[in-house]
């Protein structure tokens, strides 16, 4: 069992390191701190190769694996924490599903304009009523003739004011089995975007409505029975949040190991202090035990998608050694650690949303004793499982 990466891979993560540093580093505090997608950047990275990393090269991708998707999220983040969302969003969440099940005419749309950084797809999953219960959702598609006529709301849609596709989870019947998807393309008539709000961590949304949106049915992704097939590419979107989770809290330690040789205090450096070497020790263990899993998770999925298990498991440790170890970096800096004069408050932030985001550690840990057990558990009162 070899646990290091092999040649191909070591120079392939070298090989982003080199251009994160050179060409996205400088940009990091100002890129954290905007409210702006940064399409810029995006383009830099999409001319470097980096996203569509795992997408076969008919379809316009690098051909590559979701191993090296997961180790360009974290030598980018490395760099600039805030880039690592472009290569996210080029290579996980909506754009994996998309890839997976679109139609060749459907790709040769809007695979192009995702690809090069010039364009964003948003995921609408999430409603007022159906977060975590994801199946509990209420927007509904009618068919008409060769159109779909598409009603509801949805909420927390990541990158929802600047997208131009948005892949919307609808219902078309009654029941699990009454779920898929429809493509909207953003100035359909009927589609508006509320006003922006922001979360904790700086990024905006704006709540999604449909009212009576048409939508051609060369825009229908997934009919009817499509759920499962959308949940088992969503299992491959947390390895894009485990990736930028895990690399933030690396990003921080790195930080906070230099203030810990350098800073000194009654007369020593931290880094003579027990109590802080002991700090040190706990966050080196948390990040290195939840990149085990993160890369069994990825290389699980060298030969088809990983198990749930895998990533949930991945997920689980990468958020909670993320959001653990950078917070922890923020108290060894004190207080230049919690200015916005450097980037430890911001991967705060940051991690901490990505415990409630693409699954929440406690959905996680539900799913994971599912695996343990070998059963699903209903959380419905007065439902057998």
């Amino acid at each position: 069992m070899d646990f290091e990466l092999s040649e191909e891979q070591q120079a392939f993560a070298d090989s982003v390191a080199r251009f994160a540093r050179e060409k996205l580093a400088a940009g990091a505090l100002r890129r954290a701190h905007s409210h702006e997608w940064d399409y810029e950047a995006g383009q830099l990275i999409a001319e470097q190769g980096l996203l569509g990393i795992a997408f076969a090269q008919a379809d316009g991708g690098q051909g590559g694996t979701l191993m090296h998707a997961v180790l360009a999220i974290e030598q980018v983040a490395l760099a600039c924490p805030r880039s690592a969302d472009i290569v996210q969003v080029g290579n996980f969440g909506p754009i994996r599903t998309f890839v997976e099940y679109a139609t060749p005419e459907q790709k040769a749309r809007f695979l192009p304009g995702l690809l090069s950084g010039q364009k964003l797809i948003c995921l609408g999953m999430s409603e007022p009523e159906a977060g975590s219960a994801v199946t509990e959702l209420k927007t509904t598609a009618r068919q008409e003739g060769d159109e779909y006529v598409i009603n509801g709301s949805k909420v927390f849609s990541s990158h929802g004011l600047e997208a131009d596709l948005f892949l919307i989870y609808v219902r078309f019947g009654p029941g699990v089995g009454g779920i898929g998807s429809v493509l909207l393309e953003r100035g359909m008539p009927g589609f508006s975007i509320g006003q922006p709000t922001r979360f904790m961590n700086g990024e905006q949304w704006g709540q999604l409505y449909f009212d009576n949106v048409r939508v051609p049915a060369r825009n229908l992704l997934l009919g009817a029975g499509g759920f499962k097939k959308q949940i088992s590419g969503f299992n491959v979107e947390r390895l894009g949040n485990a990736s930028r989770a895990l690399a933030c809290g690396r990003y921080c330690f790195n930080l906070a190991r230099e203030h810990a040789l350098q800073r000194k205090q009654f007369g020593r450096t931290l880094a003579e202090f027990q109590g802080v070497q002991w700090k040190f020790a706990e966050m080196a263990m948390k990040l290195e035990q939840a990149q085990l899993l993160l890369y069994k998770a990825a290389m699980e999925g060298e030969h088809g998608l990983p198990s749930a298990q895998s990533t949930a498991m991945a997920k689980l440790a990468c958020n909670l050694a993320g959001w653990e170890v950078s917070n922890e970096a923020m108290q060894v800096m004190g207080g230049l650690g919690f200015t916005q004069d450097l980037l430890v408050e911001y991967c705060v932030r940051r991690t901490r949303g990505w415990m409630i985001a693409g699954g929440s550690i406690e959905i996680l840990k539900n799913r994971i004793a599912e695996g343990v057990f070998g059963r699903t558990f209903s959380q419905r009162p007065g439902m057998a499982a």
